[in-house]
């Protein structure tokens, strides 16, 4: 039996020696020390699609610019140009196998994409993966260029490109609250301060400022993307430009503006810009923040549809599975509770990035490959977990409404609409009867003379309750004129209330 002539693998040499490299393989040697030294994360860079994208773009924004400068040839800068957009059009990213987690402030990722790139550009041209005399990684692909200033720009550029999907998650999700709110927008319930009952509202209010916080977000993570928008490109290993031409930097910012879209510029102090991390952790922290507010909301969601007998049951969530290997018929609030968990991930993962920018040292920081991997991961499941919230939760949330205008009809709280024209102290007694009678307020504010039926009704209609028709027709109350200190009155509230007339 004739055996398989053709080659299993090809021998790649660097200046530590020589090794056997499965021949379909388009990474290198530099790839496979990577793999032995980092089995950490078991996670490849290829996870983050739009970090495999932006190296892409950088290597290509480079070939334009070392062939408009003069220092590539055009035959070799058109191969890797060529090469490199195969890789931003999505293919070829199973060969970008280096762990997310590795030693060398991102030389191993660097190396990787220089490797792939070199051998698609090899394979264009119509020669052997390998054959690195014609068109070398480092002397052609890397040309004018250095991790320190390859690596960074990749994770600002990818970190931007990614921020783009994550926009439009989280304003879909907006959008769903904000249609919720339109649904629940005549649903009374009663507001909460402290998880006691507080004043009515309506439950279209309540999905409103959802809604609102969101938009909120929305906005400060765009303009935290700036940050991302200044480069080091052509400071090569500590700024300094070392083996740079000079029209180098200026011809790369522009080639890469134009691939990318971006507005980027190129920093002002490529010395400070190579060493320092800063961006990263500022951009982090929107993301934390963004994350937090969504798991209050979660949060909410889950008190809401607490019950549904024994709980809160203001509103159903969708039945997505079983809740319990135990209790027959329970259904859990799972889809806010994963959302719970990925922002104390993207929390954490704030933390990791805050200890690895302040362990940067000197001209260089070691620990953007954590930084990196830590805020990818952060934007990749939040934007997963907001396309969950929404599609297996907010979109199918149905209110309560025959609970919540009972709780409303036999709440005390109502009582505080009323204020204004009995007095806090005369409102207080009443509450305190209700509570203790089970009476209607609106029944004991009548029958104490206090406001006529009509006045009552008027009132306590749900437009006023909820604050959506303003008081416009208050009946004085109040015999002493003397001007009311407005910060003394938020703290002397029982002394003041004294005064009304009806007590």
């Amino acid at each position: 039996m004739a055996q398989d002539a053709t080659p299993r693998t090809r021998i790649e040499t660097d200046s530590l020696g020589s090794m056997e490299i499965p021949a379909d393989a388009y990474w290198g040697i530099h790839t496979a020390r990577a793999l032995d030294n980092f089995p950490i994360s078991r996670r490849p860079i290829s996870v983050y699609a739009d970090l495999v994208k932006a190296l892409a773009m950088v290597k290509q924004a480079s070939a334009r610019a070392n062939k408009e400068i003069g220092v590539l040839d055009a035959e070799r800068a058109d191969l890797i140009d060529r090469a490199a957009q195969l890789v931003i059009d999505g293919q070829f990213h199973d060969q970008f196998v280096v762990g997310v987690i590795q030693g060398g402030a991102g030389t191993s990722t660097n190396m990787n994409a220089n490797e792939v790139i070199t051998n698609i550009a090899l394979e264009l041209a119509g020669r052997e993966k390998g054959d690195y005399a014609y068109l070398s990684p480092i002397d052609h692909t890397n040309r004018s260029q250095s991790t320190n200033d390859v690596y960074p720009t990749a994770i600002k550029v990818g970190l931007s490109l990614d921020l783009k999907s994550l926009l439009e998650e989280l304003d879909l999700l907006r959008r769903s609250f904000l249609a919720k709110a339109v649904e629940f927008h005549d649903v009374l319930k009663i507001g909460r301060t402290q998880l006691q009952d507080a004043v009515p509202m309506t439950l279209g209010q309540e999905f409103h400022g959802f809604a609102t916080t969101l938009g909120y977000d929305h906005q400060r993570l765009k303009e935290n993307a700036y940050l991302l928008y200044e480069v080091n490109m052509g400071a090569t290993a500590i700024g300094t430009g070392i083996t740079t031409h000079r029209d180098y930097a200026a011809a790369v910012v522009r080639h890469l503006r134009g691939i990318t879209g971006l507005d980027l510029a190129t920093a002002d102090d490529l010395v400070e810009s190579t060493s320092d991390t800063g961006s990263f952790m500022s951009f982090s922290a929107s993301l934390k923040r963004n994350a937090i507010k969504l798991s209050k909301i979660c949060s909410d969601l889950r008190l809401l549809s607490s019950g549904p007998q024994a709980g809160f049951g203001e509103i159903n969530l969708p039945a997505q599975q079983a809740g319990s290997s135990i209790m027959p018929g329970k259904v859990n609030p799972v889809i806010p509770e994963v959302v719970n968990q990925v922002a104390f991930a993207v929390a954490g993962a704030d933390l990791t990035v805050t200890m690895a920018v302040e362990g940067g040292q000197l001209q260089l920081n070691a620990f953007e490959p954590v930084i990196a991997h830590s805020i990818f991961q952060s934007i990749t499941w939040m934007r997963r977990a907001m396309r969950t919230l929404r599609v297996n939760c907010v979109d199918g949330i149905t209110a309560n409404r025959e609970r919540l205008g009972a709780m409303v009809g036999s709440s005390v709280g109502v009582i505080t609409a009323l204020t204004p024209f009995i007095g806090y102290s005369a409102a207080a007694a009443l509450a305190k009867t209700a509570l203790l009678t089970g009476h209607s307020v609106a029944d004991l504010v009548v029958e104490a003379g206090l406001m006529s039926r009509e006045e009552v009704t008027k009132q306590l209609s749900p437009a006023r309750l909820s604050g959506l028709e303003s008081i416009t027709e208050a009946i004085p109350i109040v015999r002493d004129e003397t001007p009311v200190d407005i910060d003394a009155a938020e703290t002397d509230a029982e002394p003041a209330a004294e005064r009304v007339d009806h007590v």
